[in-house]
């Protein structure tokens, strides 16, 4: 099979305790990308100076820098990244975990073999600040099922995606022609959660059910993950609503309006179901402020197979009646 060009967008803020190692690894793999591109925002630590002095000892691979002041923020700066990567397939990078050896020729051997796939991402093993491993993975940590991992399998992750985001960026790779269809990214939406939908919708994504990084964790990630406790996902339960139901609600809006202008690319049975989801949100927003008279509302939804379709079933009908307005 041909080898593809492999690019990677890779961001940062102030990252310079970690990006050589996260670096190294990239440049190592059996695979190497033609181009990163490194985009970074505002740093005001030496992360540039050490990311163009790792990248001269590699100097096949094409290295492009943008330095953002003020910062673009987490999406608009994978945008920017993205949009400058030239490579067949583009795979996206934190600036402090570390790949594994093999990565990138086993996610190429993947989208060969499967070319009807614009997005394949896969688990990851969890580690702390060091490198040690914290016993569990992301796909652990997020409770990812198996009922899930088979509907991606089996073609229909958009259902599964239109529940709950399950792409982490940092194990994501797609085909650079997603991005005529997921550009320009929408400000209320996370850059790998878009680019999961829409892949989703305009084809299909793939899951790699095993670690192809570690993913450090380390208390300063701008997004990361963690394995919630019984008491955490009792505080989840009790956050206001108010907020996070308007912002739900508001992306769906923008979700829906992206699948209607992309036309005969999206199914129309996928623009319905988008328009569902829509509609679905748009109940749980409107819901009343005394939690007693929402029951009614989320029962007759719950029963109609609504939470089960567009949120997280039982734990999010229960959230609904729980949940603080402010």
């Amino acid at each position: 099979m041909p080898t593809p060009s492999i690019s990677v967008a890779l961001c940062t803020h102030n990252g310079a305790v970690y990006i050589e190692e996260q670096l190294v690894s990239i440049l190592e793999q059996s695979l190497a990308p033609q181009q990163i591109v490194v985009s970074d925002d505002a740093s005001s630590d030496d992360t540039i100076a050490r990311v163009r002095e790792i990248a001269a000892r590699y100097p096949a691979v094409q290295l492009t820098v943008f330095e953002n002041d003020p910062a673009l923020g987490v999406t608009k700066n994978f945008e920017q990244a993205i949009r400058a990567c030239s490579g067949e397939l583009i795979a996206l990078s934190d600036q402090d975990d570390v790949w594994h050896p093999g990565r990138l020729e086993r996610f190429a051997f993947e989208f060969a073999a499967q070319p009807l796939i614009a997005l394949i991402h896969s688990d990851a093993r969890l580690v702390d600040a060091t490198g040690i491993p914290l016993g569990h993975t992301l796909a652990g940590a997020l409770g990812v099922s198996a009922g899930e991992v088979a509907s991606i399998h089996a073609g229909d992750a958009f259902s599964v995606l239109l529940r709950r985001n399950l792409v982490t960026g940092a194990c994501a790779m797609f085909r650079r022609s997603l991005v005529e269809y997921a550009a320009p990214f929408p400000s209320g939406w996370v850059h790998d959660e878009w680019l999961g939908i829409i892949a989703s919708a305009v084809a299909s994504t793939d899951f790699i059910d095993e670690a192809t990084i570690d993913y450090r964790q380390h208390g300063a990630n701008q997004i990361g993950a963690t394995k919630l406790s019984l008491t955490g996902k009792f505080r989840r339960m009790v956050e206001p609503r108010r907020a996070r139901n308007a912002r739900l609600e508001a992306n769906m809006g923008v979700l829906v309006d992206r699948l209607q202008r992309l036309g005969s690319r999206v199914s129309d049975e996928k623009v319905h179901r988008a328009l569902a989801k829509l509609d679905h949100e748009r109940m749980r927003s409107s819901l009343p402020e005394a939690r007693s008279h929402r029951i009614p509302a989320v029962t007759r939804a719950f029963f109609a197979g609504h939470y089960h379709r567009y949120s997280r079933g039982p734990l999010d009908a229960v959230r609904d009646v729980l949940q603080p307005v402010d």
